[in-house]
């Protein structure tokens, strides 16, 4: 069985900026010095929904009000130990606090939109990430299997 979790994109109040983890601060983090969403793995009480707002509360310090589940990616292999993932992969759109400037894992800053393609951030999601941010209302279902840390193909569907 794979691991379930999530992964959330918490757009600024004016929609032009994302919050976003620079994984810095962990010693052996399996995502060091990579730039990513707020997520994690979904606990065994919780449905994806529960443990999207719990992630982003725990990560963040902010409360959800709207999340919209841009879609699924199904991630073999991508674990450090080559563990399977599927992850469901949010759009949080309203929040209510203020965003923490860091947590355990790094560093949280807000980044323009139409730049985090510029970041360091994992290879494959260059190819979901353009899903997540546009204007298709329906969600997209991913398979994305990895091999070394590397993505070894995309497909999706809608």
């Amino acid at each position: 069985m794979p691991i379930v979790g999530t992964l959330g994109y918490i757009l600024s109040p004016e929609r032009n900026r994302v919050l976003l983890v620079h994984r810095n601060a962990r010693k052996g983090d399996h995502h060091a010095g990579k730039y990513n969403g707020l997520g994690g793995k979904m606990e065994l009480d919780e449905d994806v929904y529960t443990c999207m707002m719990r992630e982003i509360r725990e990560e963040a310090g902010i409360h959800c009000r709207e999340m919209i589940l841009r879609g699924t990616i199904n991630w073999p292999g991508f674990g450090s130990d080559g563990e399977n993932w599927l992850g469901f992969i949010f759009l949080i759109t309203a929040f209510d606090g203020t965003a923490r400037s860091s947590n355990e894992e790094g560093d949280l800053a807000w980044h323009p939109l139409d730049g985090i393609d510029s970041l360091p951030m994992w290879e494959g999601d260059r190819f979901f990430l353009p899903l997540v941010f546009d204007n298709d209302p329906r969600p997209f279902h991913g398979q994305m299997p990895y091999n070394k840390g590397r993505p070894v193909s995309w497909q999706y569907s809608r």
